[in-house]
């Protein structure tokens, strides 16, 4: 008989699945403000620090990260809506409903997402890139993301060479990208 080959962390509604706050060991978000509107846009960001690729060392810099930007910069919670690590899975930050803090002036208006890792000179595994565009997907299917949505590269909207200029590269070859 002839086997299908059916990729595991794609669930059947199409959405990848996402390793939860209490899995990878999240502090309790401080965070109040819900976003009840779809999102005109997605903010594709890269932490500019270590990469990871297992639940354990992808954890441990998620915890990292949780703690600069609630103890370092002041803010209610990790600054990102989701992060992807170079195995390949979907980790949630602030989730589908809660305002990101990760492009000032844009938060309300976007789904922040960020690989883990320094995206500069090296690009991101091909499966990390395949969860986050799985990811994007389901954002719209889910309602978050409108279906005209406009994909931009933090840079596009901030000072900065984020999402470094590997990763950058590739993300300005997808459908919905505009500078």
């Amino acid at each position: 008989s002839r086997r299908t080959c059916v990729d595991p962390s794609i669930l059947p509604t199409g959405c990848p699945s996402i390793v939860s706050r209490s899995q990878w060991g999240a502090q309790r978000s401080q965070c109040g403000t819900n976003l009840k509107t779809q999102r005109p846009n997605v903010i594709i960001h890269h932490t500019a620090g270590g990469s990871c690729n297992s639940l354990t060392t992808c954890s441990r810099v998620l915890k990292g990260i949780q703690s600069y930007h609630r103890n370092t910069l002041g803010w209610c919670d990790i600054g990102y809506n989701f992060l992807i690590g170079e195995d390949g899975r979907v980790y949630e930050g602030r989730g589908w409903s809660k305002m990101g803090a990760h492009a000032k002036n844009w938060n309300s208006l976007s789904l922040g997402i960020s690989f883990m890792g320094t995206f500069t000179n090296k690009a991101p595994r091909a499966a990390a890139l395949s969860a986050a565009r799985s990811l994007i997907q389901c954002a719209v299917k889910r309602n978050v993301l409108r279906t005209s949505y406009t994909l931009k590269g933090h840079r596009n909207v901030r000072p900065t060479a984020c999402p470094g200029n590997a990763l950058y590269n590739i993300i300005s070859r997808w459908p919905q990208f505009r500078a």
